[in-house]
């Protein structure tokens, strides 16, 4: 089993940065990818970033590619993704999840059913 606690959501203005964090417990092995799913109101979920937690190889969403960074601290079991030049399109609630197999990514798509564990979530609302 693994829980996932996410933090770090909040209000910002367009332009401005977030960090989220996900807290891990359990074991690495049903961990092989880490990362982060969001979801808008009356849209369906989404990949954002992922990555292998033995590697550190990261996949971005092309939607956030260039303004996000997700960061593994495997010593703290705690994963973080960086948002900056926040859009009002990144208002969603984001979900830390993890997986205990790969592929993390499998081309450009993103699984959200790939993904067994999954956080409460966390609010972003960007206002312009």
């Amino acid at each position: 089993q693994v829980q996932l606690v996410e933090s770090g959501g909040g209000s910002v203005q367009a332009g401005g940065s977030l960090r989220l964090s996900c807290a891990a417990s359990g074991s690495l092995y049903n961990r092989v990818c880490m990362g982060w799913f969001r979801q808008a109101p009356g849209k369906e979920r989404e990949g954002v970033a992922a990555a292998y937690t033995s590697s550190g190889v990261t996949y971005y969403d092309k939607s956030v590619e260039g303004r996000a960074t997700l960061s593994l601290d495997n010593d703290k079991n705690t994963m973080y993704l960086q948002l900056d030049s926040l859009q009002s399109e990144d208002t969603a609630i984001y979900y830390c999840v993890a997986s205990p197999f790969g592929p993390c990514r499998l081309g450009d798509s993103w699984d959200s059913r790939q993904y067994t564990y999954w956080g409460q979530g966390t609010q972003v609302i960007v206002s312009s």
